[in-house]
């Protein structure tokens, strides 16, 4: 397909709800050294785009703008330093900024081929997340074959992809959610339970379930609001991962002394501020032990609704309403 002159792009009209989306249309992002441009057949749609759009998490400096972490399409233009790849490639691809459009510029480091057996749909749901649960779950979270594993928020894309994830390496899955249908999900994929917060406490859930021992790793995006519960759910030597903080940055009245008597690690990460260095370590990593698992079938992304790029704002009221499982994607007809 000819690489036209213009092409159409999402931009937030001032910080606020899903009515500040707009759709404009604009000339072609440039690459720059060590970039690819691609033509965008569907990008994700994910919390940190909503968080961008409420004014509470702006691009790094230096980014675009435009929303949009995630991409999937093919290689319309290659850049000085670019190797691997040629023109026409089906690529998914993580991006700092600047997905929700037909066009978007990518690091070459961040650039993955296309699983085979998905389409550029599906592959675009995978950048984003299988980056995240990686990164923080199996390399900072060292989860070990045969160790007990509990995320928070199991419905979610970062959730089906972390319980799948964790799974095939081996762990005991847990998983919360906010209702039975969504346990429901959370087991389908593979957790061994599924625990609804509405109606239970998990930490107590999570004693009973391990016979007391707890869990040696937890991905938790919900923050203040789940500390104390997620000390008390810690086995000796348990590591906590936060990666979001959806109730709250800032805990009070929390009892230290778990932490140092079963040896506790409280870590966390952000994605998006890293140096493309390191984002490019995590796709080889991606490339060489979880790319095998996508193609063979044993993970798979999870795809719930679909929404023509100039519905953007209706993808956002979607995500903002929680009744999702699995990505809510956008698709640009390319």
């Amino acid at each position: 397909m000819p690489v036209p002159d213009t092409m159409r792009q999402i931009r937030f009209e001032g910080s606020g709800g899903p009515e500040v989306i707009s759709v404009e249309t604009v000339g072609l992002p440039q690459p720059g050294r060590g970039q690819v441009l691609i033509d965008v057949a569907a990008a994700g749609v994910n919390r940190p785009d909503v968080m961008q759009r409420q004014g509470l998490y702006p691009p790094p400096k230096g980014a675009t703008e435009i929303p949009g972490l995630e991409v999937a399409g093919r290689i319309a233009a290659l850049s000085e330093g670019v190797s691997g790849f040629s023109i026409g490639d089906e690529v998914c691809a993580l991006v700092i900024s600047g997905g929700y459009a037909e066009f978007a510029v990518a690091e070459v480091g961040q650039v993955l081929l296309k699983p085979a057996s998905l389409s550029l749909i599906e592959a675009a749901a995978l950048p984003e997340t299988v980056f995240t649960v990686y990164s923080t779950v199996i390399q900072r979270g060292r989860l070990q074959r045969g160790e007990r594993f509990l995320v928070h928020g199991g419905s979610s894309g970062i959730g089906s992809t972390a319980i799948q994830i964790a799974k095939r390496h081996g762990a005991i899955v847990y998983a919360t959610a906010g209702s039975d249908e969504k346990c429901r999900f959370c087991e389908e994929l593979g957790a061994d339970a599924a625990i609804n917060y509405r109606e239970a406490d998990f930490a107590e859930e999570i004693k009973r379930l391990t016979e007391g021992r707890g869990v040696d790793v937890i991905l938790d995006m919900v923050g203040a609001a789940y500390l104390a519960k997620n000390i008390a759910s810690m086995a000796v030597e348990g590591r906590l991962v936060q990666i979001a903080f959806m109730k709250g940055y800032k805990a009070e009245s929390v009892n230290l002394t778990p932490i140092m008597l079963k040896r506790l690690t409280i870590t966390g990460a952000t994605l998006r501020a890293q140096p493309k260095e390191n984002k490019a370590a995590i796709a080889d990593a991606l490339r060489s032990n979880v790319w095998p698992l996508i193609e063979a079938g044993k993970i798979r992304p999870i795809i719930h609704e679909t929404f023509p790029l100039e519905e953007a704002a209706k993808a956002h009221a979607l995500m903002e309403s929680s009744a999702h499982l699995g990505k809510i994607m956008l698709t640009t007809g390319r």
